[in-house]
């Protein structure tokens, strides 16, 4: 192989590394930023059970039953929201944390929650 093909393999390698690089700060900025808004919805069987405007909610734990019988205790604290205890199997939406995204909602599948953030102009 001659000097003039190792040159351009090694360029094609370092621009496809340099793309992805960009594409994953990207990705990582969209994903993750805050949402300009403060409601949030919390929805179970695709019905809107209840709204909360995070900027004037008082600390507080909203326990939410499932029809097949389970849990989850939503916590509001400090103007965040998370879910803080469940008793479906994997623990997915405890884990997920503090709802931080308008991309990334906490959810729940064994009991069919949802809690996101409102989008704009949207009434429950």
């Amino acid at each position: 192989m001659t000097e003039s093909k190792k040159n351009k393999q090694v360029n094609v390698i370092l621009l496809i590394t340099v793309l992805v690089i960009v594409l994953c700060i990207i990705w990582t900025i969209v994903a993750f930023r805050k949402s300009a808004g403060q409601r949030v919805l919390i929805i179970q069987e695709n019905q809107v059970i209840q709204e909360i405007d995070l900027a004037s909610a008082e600390n507080q734990e909203i326990k939410i039953s499932s029809a097949d019988g389970g849990y989850n205790l939503i916590q509001i604290q400090n103007h965040e929201i998370c879910i803080s205890e469940a008793d479906c199997p994997d623990q997915t939406c405890v884990k997920t944390g503090i709802l931080r995204s308008e991309s990334l909602p906490i959810v729940c599948l064994p009991h069919k929650l949802i809690i996101r953030f409102a989008e704009e102009g949207e009434t429950s």
